[in-house]
């Protein structure tokens, strides 16, 4: 065996060592991005509502453009923001409808009339929410219901 090659066996082995630093720093970076791009759906509930049960309901699978509109038992009709107070005109509720689907339509969003109907209210209250929904160009219906399992 040759000197040198003796002298490079004699010598402890030295542990490689990766610097991690720019790899954090990257990914800190994507989830800083990640967060910033994403638009997180939240549909508020209101409590009052009590949806009926539906043995074949299903959720949609495209849950964005979504207008959501409550339907109490007594017949109140409140948007998705409830301390923005009742809406009982069919005019108020075309205008709410009309304000959202123009701010969907500038994002490239088809949307959609979410109806969160009580179990227990009358059926025209909801009629009445799809005619001004209708009257604003929404045609797009989704009822929410709970599943026969929940």
């Amino acid at each position: 065996m040759s000197k040198k090659l003796s002298k490079l066996n004699a010598q402890e082995d030295k542990e490689l060592q990766m610097d991690m630093s720019p790899m954090i720093d990257m990914v800190f970076l994507l989830l800083v991005f990640f967060i910033v791009v994403s638009t997180p759906m939240i549909v508020k509930m209101d409590p009052e509502v009590k949806p009926a049960v539906a043995y074949n309901s299903k959720d949609p699978e495209d849950k964005r453009g979504r207008i959501v509109v409550n339907v109490r038992s007594d017949g109140s009709i409140f948007p998705v923001n409830i301390e923005d107070g009742e809406i009982t005109d069919e005019d108020d509720i075309t205008a709410y409808v009309k304000s959202l689907r123009d701010k969907y339509k500038n994002q490239g969003i088809a949307s959609r009339l979410h109806l969160r109907g009580d179990k227990d209210a009358v059926f025209k209250h909801s009629r009445k929410v799809i005619k001004a929904a209708a009257d604003a160009g929404v045609n797009e219906v989704l009822f929410s219901a709970y599943n026969f399992e929940q």
